[in-house]
């Protein structure tokens, strides 16, 4: 676990260049990895366009009940022709897990889904009222204030979740995000993660985050710029609200990587923090609110400016504060 002192800073400090770029058409499902995106003032244009909805239940499908929809990292989806800010999102091309091929836009696509998860099943553009998804969590010391262990909760997300917790929303309602509209992540702290976990597979692909930015070091970067904005070589620009809290779907298998327990046991491990002052959860990247639209591209330089924590002020704690 880390924990960070904040330290305001007024001057803005170059933090790195944007190494990956990240859009899900589908919520839940795996999606796209591409050069350019466009940050409007609600996130990445495109990004969770669409979601499974189960209308026996009321819930959005989500990855984090595994043991409930066990295939979504199965299945992919592209977009067929490229979002345009402002306008309903384009259909997008889903692949099933066993091979099938469904566009969004079909006649007959929620059938075609409904027979691949065995249950009947709608695609939805928008969340219900009252957002709420399946969420496991797992048998895992440290995962939340609450101490849930082995089971499953309801919980509400996106706008609904603000209001549950009697807040203003950062998201309009209907968003399909899960909390904030998109998230960052630094290479840096993957790299400390796999110093202190040396059997994880530390791979981008596993935290399901919108930007990357590749930065120097071994150090839990990313946490000393919440509070701050970080602006793109292209004037997009975006304020880092929180820490990104996790979830078991960083275990899951995706592609080549296998299902890993330790991914989230060592989140839980060595870098619990603060979120909206609920308490402590295990957190990798920092979620953001758009402050100046844009596109993004690939080399862009990142640059915070003044709110941030000074980096260099995280410490490892010591054995009698880190959780067993």
């Amino acid at each position: 676990m880390t924990a960070t002192t904040e330290v305001l800073m007024n001057t803005e400090q170059p933090v790195g260049s944007v190494a990956e770029l990240w859009r899900f058409p589908v919520k839940s499902m795996l999606g796209e990895r591409l050069d350019t995106v466009e940050l409007t003032g609600t996130g990445i244009a495109g990004d969770r366009a669409y979601a499974i909805f189960d209308p026996a239940t009321g819930k959005v499908a989500s990855a984090k009940h595994p043991r409930l929809w066990p295939d979504m990292f199965g299945c992919r989806a592209t977009f067929v022709a490229p979002p345009r800010p402002g306008e309903p999102p384009p259909p997008a091309r889903i692949e099933l897990a066993d091979g099938t091929v469904v566009r969004t836009d079909a006649p007959g696509a929620d059938d075609v889904l409904s027979r691949f998860f065995g249950r009947e099943v709608r695609l939805i553009s928008a969340s219900p009222e009252k957002y709420l998804i399946d969420e496991y969590h797992p048998d895992l010391e440290h995962l939340n204030p609450q101490g849930d262990r082995d089971v499953v909760v309801d919980q509400p997300l996106g706008a609904a979740l603000f209001g549950a917790l009697g807040r203003p929303s950062v998201v309009p309602p209907g968003a399909l995000v899960d909390l904030f509209p998109l998230s960052v992540l630094a290479t840096s702290s993957l790299r400390r993660f796999a110093e202190l976990e040396p059997d994880g597979e530390w791979d981008t692909r596993r935290f399901r985050m919108n930007v990357i930015v590749e930065t120097p070091g071994t150090t839990f970067a990313d946490n000393a710029w919440v509070g701050g904005n970080l602006a793109f070589g292209t004037g997009a620009a975006l304020d880092v609200a929180v820490p990104t809290p996790r979830c078991v779907m960083t275990n899951l298998a995706l592609d080549e990587l296998p299902r890993n327990p330790r991914m989230l046991k060592a989140a839980a491990a060595h870098n619990r923090l603060d979120i909206l002052g609920l308490g402590l959860y295990p957190c990798a990247g920092v979620y953001a609110v758009p402050t100046a639209p844009g596109p993004i591209h690939i080399g862009d330089q990142v640059r915070l400016t003044s709110g941030g924590r000074t980096p260099g002020t995280d410490r490892e704690l010591t054995p009698d504060e880190a959780p067993s």
